[in-house]
């Protein structure tokens, strides 16, 4: 038994996972780069528990496909070819980790083969939706669920994604309509499997499985990048993706204009709805950072940010379900991060009720004067360096705005330099200014 499913108090499995994080069971390539491992992990825990580390970290992992252009390459090219993918990012952090201070992964690459392979409909990419130039993908927006259809899923969430939802969202997944609710199942295989001899069911489960395969190649491929960071002295924090339970329903299933109408035609459906999607997203969170060893779990916000609902709207609709959230997760000593799209200036006051060195909150662009103010004595906050300026302007211009953010951000510790949104097209040396920033204006102890 591990010293997390002992630990009796959130404070303790707090700690016991970053005692793990700092000292992890890895084969380092030389004593100096051991020791560089737990500089920088205390560092970024320091920030994270809101107390001074010997200088403020720096949040480089916001480059996208940079990597790729770098070397005259491009977006679908690594998306598609594992075997340039891994090599263009492990050159890359050959000619720049030291100086970035850190080890990059690809991360926002997607495998577009598996994403051909089941026909995903909620993504363009490069040759798929978007022209093969293009740097990235995008969000196809959808009313994926009805206004009808709460019933359904509130009745049974599981059968409603499986035989409702996931047809509409992939080809792969057309033939799930003919299945019968798994509620059915009860001893008579003629009658409760009969679907699965129907010739579409076989080729939509024949395709689940070339998909599979797909990804694991492209898995095989990406993770011994990951071995290599850690033993060459880089941490990684290993983090789970999350949702509000609102931006669920209205990004997954309803779509804005959808959930839009439903919080003024349909108010009690949406609380149902939205209670529901907490429980299960508890549930399916825990799980699913217990077995990646998570750290960090992130939130991106979005439907709550300022100016898309109205203050009485958000402390109905989006706050009560997300701390309920993110209760549950600091319960089991997991540090929440909130990424605030956007600008939450008029949220803060109402979303500091946690403890301390539990919940962080990376910006966008909102007020960081205003954020350390609100927040700053309980909660670790990173951001609000524009990515426009990193994309367009110069290193000088980028020094003089991170030395404008340690001095209201750093001073008592818990904060994090870092972009307020990541992108694809930042320049090289603009990141370099960052790493020179913090070294020349964000040491706290010599």
């Amino acid at each position: 038994m591990d010293n997390v499913s002992v630990a009796s108090t959130a404070e303790e499995k707090r700690a016991h996972r970053l005692e793990e994080w700092l000292n992890p069971q890895v084969e380092f390539v030389s004593p100096k780069a051991a020791t560089s491992y737990k500089e920088r992990a205390q560092r970024m825990i320091d920030a994270l528990s809101v107390k001074e580390p010997d200088r403020v970290p720096v949040f480089t992992g916001v480059i996208g496909s940079m990597p790729a252009y770098e070397y005259g390459l491009d977006y679908r090219t690594v998306s598609y070819d594992y075997d340039k993918l891994t090599r263009t990012w492990d050159r890359f952090n050959e000619d720049h980790a030291v100086d970035l201070d850190s080890f990059f992964l690809p991360a926002t690459i997607l495998p577009s083969k598996v994403l051909d392979l089941i026909g995903y409909r909620l993504y363009n990419w490069p040759g798929h939706g978007l022209p093969n130039n293009a740097r990235g993908f995008q969000y196809v927006e959808g009313e994926y669920m009805k206004a009808t259809e709460y019933d359904a899923f509130l009745r049974d969430p599981s059968d409603f994604w499986l035989r409702g939802y996931l047809p509409r969202i992939s080809t792969m997944f057309e033939a799930f309509r003919m299945l019968k609710p798994l509620t059915h199942i009860v001893e008579l295989p003629m009658t409760d499997f009969a679907s699965l001899a129907l010739p579409d069911v076989q080729a939509s489960l024949q395709a689940l499985i070339d998909a599979g395969k797909e990804y694991a190649k492209y898995a095989q491929m990406t993770r011994p990048l990951v071995f290599k960071a850690m033993g060459s002295g880089y941490p990684l924090v290993s983090s789970t993706y999350c949702k509000a339970p609102f931006d669920t329903l209205g990004d997954t299933l309803r779509g804005t204009k959808g959930i839009m109408m439903d919080m003024y035609r349909h108010p009690d459906k949406v609380l149902a709805a939205v209670d529901r999607i907490a429980d299960l997203t508890i549930e399916t969170t825990i799980r699913s950072a217990e077995k990646t060893k998570s750290i960090i779990i992130v939130f991106p916000l979005h439907k709550g940010a300022d100016g898309w609902m109205s203050q009485k709207q958000f402390e109905t609709f989006y706050w009560p379900t997300l701390k309920k959230v993110i209760d549950a997760l600091n319960n089991e000593g997991f540090i929440v991060q909130l990424f605030a799209e956007g600008k939450f200036d008029s949220r803060l006051d109402s979303v500091n009720e946690f403890r301390k060195g539990f919940v962080t909150w990376r910006f966008d662009q909102t007020d960081m004067a205003h954020a350390k103010a609100v927040l700053g004595g309980n909660c670790c906050i990173w951001g609000n360096l524009s990515t426009s300026l990193l994309v367009t302007g110069t290193p000088e211009q980028v020094k003089k705005r991170c030395h404008e953010l340690i001095e209201i951000c750093a001073p008592g510790g818990g904060y994090i330099l870092c972009s307020g949104a990541s992108a694809d097209e930042i320049k090289l040396e603009n990141l370099k200014a960052m790493i020179e920033a913090a070294r020349e204006y964000g040491v706290y102890r010599k």
